[in-house]
């Protein structure tokens, strides 16, 4: 992952995410979920794009979720996720999300402190703050406190 936008202020978030399937057998893209976590800096209705991907911009969801308690770093987070249309990753293959999301009115986040910000990446890296679900059980990443960690069978 790294940030298209390094500012510490900016009117979209513009995650760059690499999926990689470092397993022995396909996964269905249905079953995986993806939390960038950030803090929405006033509250306003969010709108999510999905600019291009492999799996289809149209096959590629977002989903904006209040963490129930701030935390240092988050309280939201974007969650993407595919629709069955996505098809299937086949082992050792990735693919691309080129993605935004935006304020209703457009004013700014401010990026700085976010958990899932890399104000220092111009290039796809692993990076712990950006983890990554199958099925509701954690492939990557690091999570936050327990108060936002998915409940087993939720993703």
């Amino acid at each position: 992952m790294y940030n298209g936008s390094t500012a510490a202020s900016a009117n979209v978030l513009n995650p760059r995410i690499k999926l990689l399937n470092t397993g022995t057998s396909a996964v269905s893209l249905a079953d995986v979920k993806i939390r960038y976590y950030y803090t929405i800096d006033g509250e306003q209705p969010q709108s999510f794009f999905c600019d291009w991907s492999q799996a289809g911009s149209a096959n590629v969801t977002g989903t904006f979720v209040k963490l129930p308690a701030a935390t240092t770093g988050a309280d939201y987070y974007l969650e993407l996720g595919f629709t069955s249309a996505a098809g299937s990753l086949a082992a050792g293959e990735g693919l691309d999300i080129q993605m935004r999301a935006s304020k209703a009115d457009w004013s700014n986040y401010t990026q700085t402190g976010d958990y899932s910000f890399n104000a220092s990446g111009s290039g796809y890296a692993d990076w712990a703050g950006v983890p990554a679900y199958l099925s509701g059980s954690r492939y990557g990443g690091m999570n936050l406190p327990d108060l936002i960690r998915p409940q087993p069978g939720s993703a």
